[in-house]
């Protein structure tokens, strides 16, 4: 309750990590894949949505390099939205250790970035795709991801209460 920003933003980030593996605990490949129409959104590629989402942010557009396996290989102008899709061929399992892989590697990222100093001001190597916006902060990075991750906790709470009823957090 009483961190510095680095500790408390980070603590929100791991509480939003958290939380959307709670969403999904226990659910079968067929809960993982079930949409609760109108909309086509499922749990399954909300974790494999977000894995993406901690890849591009924190590998490719903070470090500067690849994103994570499978995502640097998508043919993204075929399929702009293929970890959505393709979630529905994956495991619960193989979603779960991506998502795993994911934040692991943007931890260890992040350890890395402390490290090395500039704290939260220290701005990303690729620039936004918005002309005369510049370089991301590390705030800027650590709160979207926040940001992310709170609002797809939020279609995973809709998502999970109409598969069996479980809600809360």
């Amino acid at each position: 309750m009483r961190a510095d920003e680095t500790t408390t933003l980070r603590g929100f980030l791991d509480y939003h990590r958290d939380t959307l593996r709670w969403k999904v605990a226990g659910l079968t490949a067929e809960q993982l894949r079930t949409p609760h129409p109108p909309s086509s959104l499922t749990l399954g590629g909300l974790l494999k949505h977000l894995a993406l989402v901690e890849s591009s942010w924190i590998a490719e557009v903070f470090d500067g390099d690849a994103p994570l396996a499978p995502f640097d290989t998508v043919d993204w102008d075929a399929d702009g939205d293929w970890e959505f899709h393709s979630a529905a061929d994956d495991s619960p399992a193989e979603l779960l250790a991506l998502l795993d892989a994911a934040v692991a590697d943007s931890d260890r990222r992040l350890e890395a970035a402390i490290a090395a100093g500039g704290g939260l001001e220290r701005t990303s190597a690729r620039e936004s795709r918005r002309a005369g916006e510049g370089a991301f902060s590390l705030r800027w990075i650590l709160v979207h991801l926040i940001e992310e991750y709170a609002r797809h906790n939020g279609h995973a709470d809709l998502l999970r209460e109409a598969l069996d009823g479980a809600s809360g957090e």
